[in-house]
């Protein structure tokens, strides 16, 4: 298996996304710029709470998009990692209707395409967070 990307996101028991923090202003983005000096990289929350969400009913413009050529829909949202930033992202293991707004979820690592060589290529995704509720 390898990363979409190097530098996106830590494995492990709980991964998490890698920002950049600028070392003047403090201001943390995602990702974090590879190669640009005034960025260190910084490990994100791996919890936050659904900020806002929507589905992707059809296949995007490839390149950039490298997923499966058998599209199926899927659930992106905006996730608020809190003291950190929004993130975009998709959403798994969750019905498109039992998704809400203010709903805690955590950071996954998911398969995502398969390269030439025949190698799983893993990305982030979002999932919810066990007995997580949204706002009314």
């Amino acid at each position: 298996m390898i990363a979409i990307a190097e530098g996106l996101f830590t494995e492990g028991a709980q991964p998490r996304l890698i920002g950049g923090r600028h070392g003047e202003t403090g201001r943390l983005v995602f990702p974090c710029p590879a190669g640009d000096p005034r960025y260190t990289p910084e490990p994100l929350p791996p919890r936050g709470t659904v900020w806002s969400w929507t589905i992707q009913r059809f296949r995007p413009k490839s390149p950039p998009y490298t997923g499966p050529e058998a599209f199926q829909p899927f659930a992106i949202a905006y996730v608020e990692l809190p003291g950190a930033v929004i993130v975009e992202g998709p959403m798994v293991n969750i019905a498109f209707d039992a998704i809400e707004i203010g709903m805690e979820v955590e950071t996954v690592i998911v398969p995502h395409a398969t390269d030439a060589q025949g190698r799983t290529v893993t990305s982030y995704a979002f999932t919810p967070v066990t007995g997580s509720s949204g706002h009314d």
